[in-house]
């Protein structure tokens, strides 16, 4: 028998059972490849995050260096050192109010996430009956 006539002669339950082993197999090797991107992705957010680490640390000791020579220059116009400080202390002061004013009004505008709400409702309605259709919303 040649190839093409054992191919013909395939009932249809050996039919089902190799696409079945194919589909499988197709399965199984996207799931490596998603497994090896993710693991790429995972390593280079990892060194990206430890690079804003770095920077954030950085930044925190320029802004300390640059509060103590505003300090140390405010004083060179003949205003005690410790008032220096103080007034750096002042600024710092303002703008973290401003800053937590921001990010509470920010916050005020969050709300419920309604789209998720809504589709985990049509969802659930179509569990209960899967031949009715959800009803439509605006």
């Amino acid at each position: 028998m040649s190839d093409s006539t054992q191919t013909t002669d395939a009932s249809l339950g050996e039919l089902v059972a190799s696409a079945t082993k194919d589909l499988s197999s197709l399965l199984r090797q996207e799931v490596e490849l998603a497994k090896v991107e993710i693991k790429r992705d995972i390593a280079a957010a990892g060194k990206g995050a430890g690079m804003f680490g770095g920077a954030g640390f950085a930044g925190f000791l320029a802004i300390i260096f640059l509060s103590i020579s505003a300090a140390y220059g405010i004083s060179s116009f003949g205003v005690p050192l410790g008032c220096g400080f103080f007034a750096v202390g002042v600024i710092y002061l303002l703008a973290a109010a401003v800053l937590a004013l921001t990010g509470k009004k920010s916050l005020k505008k969050i709300g419920a996430p309604e789209k998720t709400i809504e589709t985990l409702k049509d969802d659930a309605a179509w569990a209960k009956h899967p031949t009715v259709a959800p009803p439509r919303r605006s």
